[in-house]
């Protein structure tokens, strides 16, 4: 009772002080906010849609069933889930965040995933896609390019080695719960895919109307969060409360032969993972490797922005939040080591402009490459794929509100 009553006391004060921020600091709020949806319009809404969509209706037709019991054999040894667990992974890795939360609670709720596999999966197919690695972060701040490749490698082995361990989490679960083998077939697939599409006997038109209401309800909830956040960080800043916090970290930095002065950029990314790169890069102070180190745990932790989306998702379901959380700290320590250990072997080696090398073609991570001009072509046409998406789910609003 005294616990229910301090949390309430807490979150009534937290919000109160959020609310006279606001008043205090309009200017900087408006700004916060404009830089949030900024971001969400240009970037996450145009490469999150098409995803989102894809996988509702994969989910609906059986593809994903189909799938599921191909990997099997590979995804139940290695990370104790179901084979289904293979696609969320992938389709993590391709689109970013949170479609990992998205795609777990989906297959949870269709009962393809019990609890425990279902917080299993969740905890390590949340990652960054290779667009914003290379394209936001190596090129829009770094401006190296070549930078995305000990980034994604740390990030992707540090997502590995998470998913590898969370094995072990819920094993009292797995004692008492019977899994039935069956060798895989293609056959077998087959039928499992026929099944599961007879079995939604939506047409394909209300099936696509449903996959394009969920995706566009999904991604405006992720918005709000991304403005909320991206507010929430400014006013920290500004109250202070970022430089309080930051005197804790620079202990921690100290002791790890770091420059002080990455310490506020740390804390700015473990709310918003955009902003904390930006800063980082920033930093003078800080040799390439330790901006490089910072940014990778930035990007593993995903802040407090993404997690809070994954959070709203998942609380859909039964699926706990807490091992999703722990997942993702052991992420960034895990990422953020990767970089500081590869980076003499792979990036000085291969990639550093003061020690050219032709064992590696480079062509694809330089100036002017297909990656830098795919991040291009998404900030100038993502506003007009966000206008026209809305516009479509207006109009399949108001038809089934009038109906």
């Amino acid at each position: 009772m005294f616990r229910s009553k301090l949390k309430t006391i807490v979150l009534a004060l937290s919000v109160s002080m959020m609310a006279i921020s606001l008043i205090s600091f309009p200017q900087e709020s408006v700004d916060a906010s404009i830089r949030g949806l900024n971001m969400w319009w240009e970037i996450v809404f145009p490469s999150l849609l098409p995803f989102f969509i894809v996988s509702e209706m994969l989910i609906g037709f059986g593809v994903v069933k189909f799938i599921g019991i191909l990997l099997e054999p590979l995804m139940r040894p290695l990370f104790k889930v179901p084979g289904v667990g293979g696609f969320v992974w992938a389709m993590g890795m391709a689109s970013g965040y949170p479609a990992g939360a998205k795609l777990t609670a989906r297959l949870r709720q269709e009962g393809q995933l019990s609890k425990t596999e279902a917080e299993r999966l969740v905890s390590f197919t949340n990652c960054s896609n290779p667009l914003f690695i290379f394209g936001a972060v190596s090129v829009g701040f770094f401006n190296n390019a070549k930078l995305g490749v000990i980034l994604a490698i740390g990030h992707y082995l540090g997502n590995l080695t998470v998913g590898l361990l969370m094995r072990f989490y819920g094993r009292t679960e797995d004692a008492t719960r019977m899994v039935k083998k069956r060798k895989p077939s293609l056959r077998f697939a087959f039928s499992a895919l026929h099944r599961t599409r007879i079995s939604d006997n939506r047409p394909i038109g209300k099936l696509l109307g449903d996959a394009v209401m969920s995706s566009i309800r999904t991604l405006l909830m992720i918005g709000g969060f991304i403005i909320l956040f991206s507010v929430i960080n400014k006013l920290l800043f500004h109250l202070g409360i970022t430089a309080l916090l930051a005197k804790l970290i620079e202990m921690i930095l100290a002791a790890l032969h770091f420059p002080v002065e990455l310490s506020i950029p740390f804390i700015s990314g473990l709310f918003e993972i955009t902003l904390g790169s930006q800063m980082t890069s920033q930093v003078q102070q800080a040799t390439l490797m330790q901006q490089t180190v910072i940014t990778s745990f930035i990007l593993a932790f995903s802040g407090f922005s993404v997690q809070a989306q994954a959070a709203s998702i998942l609380a859909q379901t039964d699926i706990d939040f807490k091992p999703f959380f722990f997942a993702r700290i052991l992420h960034g320590i895990f990422a953020a080591v990767y970089v500081y250990f590869l980076w003499g072997p792979i990036f000085e080696r291969f990639y550093n402009t003061e020690q050219p090398s032709n064992a590696i073609p480079v062509g694809f991570f330089e100036d002017g490459s297909w990656v830098q001009k795919c991040y291009i072509i998404m900030i100038d046409s993502g506003p007009l794929i966000t206008i026209f998406a809305l516009f479509i789910y207006t109009i399949l609003l108001a038809r089934r509100l009038a109906k």
